[in-house]
């Protein structure tokens, strides 16, 4: 682990403190990439305009007519939270604007797999449906809406995947509509932005298209920012990156969460999860709300979510939050074993590379045939932050005659895209992988069984090609050494009521400080007393049980916790760099 300390642009730092920004936050925010307090504005106004994003007229159009003859539209949503907040997006917004008849199918993670896939077409049009749209998914969905056109369906596709290419060359699924920001001369400025972000941006323009058609007045328009606490829980969990546009629609959304303004069901889940409304953070929205509705994607049915979100029932809501905080809490369980498997091979890769004197993979690969599909994206995602290696788990597909299948998971660390990393395997290797799909920090593939060294060998060709020491160095960025005189409770709170994630890294501090004490707390935390500057502070490592030298160099972040009706800032630990 080495921890670096961001630069801080001086000139960027002094013109923010001069508009009336914090001295703390301009630096944090300059060391960010922000130069000036525009981009802080964080108003609806700010937002990019929707004129800029590619199929948006098109989209309004075809949903305008759709509406205005009173078909049948059919959401084909995604089993993620950003797929589930985009179908209650969706659905709550499409009636909203005057449609009557609006249903929608998510699919069985196992049985269905991932996006529009024929078979989904099928049960749309058998539900009488007359319009489908997609939300999350269907860049990529060619059989699936090739079978929908042939059925008589239309096909609106709303996504924000990067789209397949063959020999090269983009190639696109013949829908009647796709607005994805990013498709070929799409100039929209947030490629980043979620799936629900797209949705909502395509309600923004059906508003305005049935406003010309009188429909409804400016004044009498139909509110779309009831949405956007929805809209910001969507982009928070789905770990885009925060560029100044999904900030904006971040902190719109946290804004009316913290004043009351939000569905019932996402009020049930802030109760489900002990987590204040009022004081609500992108930290609860990413590890504490975003998990509980991937749960049910994972484990059960991600009907149990999006009904959840779409609710008005505050009883109905509270019942749903309930079930959901059930279902992660056995997401958990199942979690915490398969983590200790895989990670226990993991590292034996390591130890046998060791042993026989040669290098440590540089890409991981693991397979249990009891390992749970609907985990093994978290699973990669803990190994890959233990062991800063790109790295696949893999389980046996669940799906009606495919137990010969492997589905893994793979996310990645920087330098390294794993969705192209899949495609020059696919090119290298072909037959190995029968489908994949992804980013650069996440992806997703389906392998035969037998091919999975195959799989393993190649990937790791890839990595050792593209990856260099430096690379493979588990580096951690901080905003550096902590002033005293902003060690206090009320710049905590600043600091929690600001947008972070990824990409706009939550603030993190680093700096030599004494070790005066230190204990386990519940068997598994590290529990510290330390001296900060000639001042003491208590500290807590969760997870950490290894003991520290009396002087060391630790990344940290701020908390304010209560002891005796006080409240205190402490240290919440995430790194340390030994002598």
């Amino acid at each position: 682990m080495k921890i670096i300390a961001r630069e801080i642009p001086p000139r960027s730092a002094w013109a923010l403190e001069q508009a009336g920004v914090h001295p703390l936050l301009a630096q944090l925010y300059a060391a960010r990439g922000v130069q000036s307090a525009q981009e802080l504005d964080n108003a609806l106004a700010r937002l990019i305009a929707p004129a800029e994003m590619l199929g948006l007229d098109a989209a309004a159009t075809l949903l305008a007519d759709a509406i205005g003859a009173n078909q049948k539209l059919c959401i084909v949503a995604d089993y993620d939270c950003d797929g589930a907040t985009a179908c209650a997006v969706a659905v709550r917004g499409l009636r909203l604007l005057g449609a009557q008849y609006v249903s929608y199918i998510v699919p069985d993670r196992v049985v269905d797999g991932y996006g529009l896939t024929a078979p989904i077409s099928e049960r749309v049009k058998a539900s009488g449906a007359d319009l489908l749209i997609t939300v999350d998914n269907g860049i990529a969905s060619f059989e699936g809406v090739a079978r929908a056109r042939a059925l008589g369906l239309q096909v609106l596709v709303t996504d924000h995947h990067l789209p397949a290419s063959r020999d090269g060359l983009i190639v696109l699924p013949e829908a009647n509509v796709i607005v994805n920001p990013n498709q070929p001369g799409c100039t929209f400025a947030s490629k980043s932005i979620a799936g629900v972000g797209v949705m909502f941006y395509v309600l923004l323009a059906l508003r305005a298209e049935l406003r010309e058609r009188g429909a409804f007045t400016a004044a009498l328009q139909p509110k779309l920012d009831t949405l956007l606490p929805l809209v910001a829980l969507g982009t928070v969990a789905d770990v885009v990156k925060l560029d100044a546009n999904n900030r904006r629609l971040v902190a719109q959304g946290l804004k009316r969460v913290r004043a009351g303004a939000m569905p019932v069901g996402l009020a049930s889940l802030f109760v489900a999860s002990a987590r204040s409304a009022p004081m609500a953070t992108t930290f609860d929205f990413g590890f504490a709300l975003g998990p509980r509705i991937n749960a049910a994607g994972r484990l059960a049915d991600m009907t149990l979510g999006i009904e959840c979100l779409l609710t008005d029932d505050a009883t109905r809501g509270a019942e749903l939050a309930k079930m959901l905080d059930g279902i992660n809490r056995e997401r958990r369980n199942i979690e915490g074993s398969m983590r200790e498997q895989a990670l226990a091979v993991a590292e034996s890769l390591f130890d046998d590379a060791a042993k026989g004197g040669l290098e440590a993979p540089p890409a991981i690969c693991v397979f249990n045939a009891d390992f749970h599909e609907g985990v093994v994206g978290i699973v990669a995602s803990r190994i890959k932050d233990k062991l800063h290696r790109p790295t696949f788990v893999f389980a046996q597909s669940g799906a009606p005659g495919r137990a010969h299948e492997l589905k893994g998971s793979g996310r990645s660390i920087a330098g390294f895209h794993l969705r192209d990393a899949l495609d020059l395997v696919a090119k290298r290797q072909p037959g190995v992988l029968l489908r994949f799909g992804g980013h650069a920090m996440a992806a997703g593939c389906t392998i035969a069984a037998e091919n999975f060294a195959a799989f393993e060998q190649s990937l790791n060709q890839v990595a050792k090609e593209w990856l260099d020491a430096a690379t493979l160095l588990r580096c951690l960025d901080t905003d550096g050494p902590l002033k005293p005189e902003y060690r206090r409770v009320e710049l905590v709170d600043m600091l929690h009521q600001e947008v972070w994630g990824q990409g706009f890294a939550a603030p993190t501090f680093s700096e030599e400080v004494e070790v005066l004490s230190q204990r386990l707390v519940g068997e598994k935390h590290l529990a510290l007393k330390l001296k900060h500057q000639g001042q003491p502070v208590d500290g807590i490592w969760f997870g950490r049980t290894e003991p520290l030298p009396a002087r060391v160099k630790l990344a940290f972040r701020l908390d304010a916790d209560a002891w005796g009706g006080v409240r205190r800032v402490r240290f919440l630990v995430e790194a340390a760099e030994l002598f």
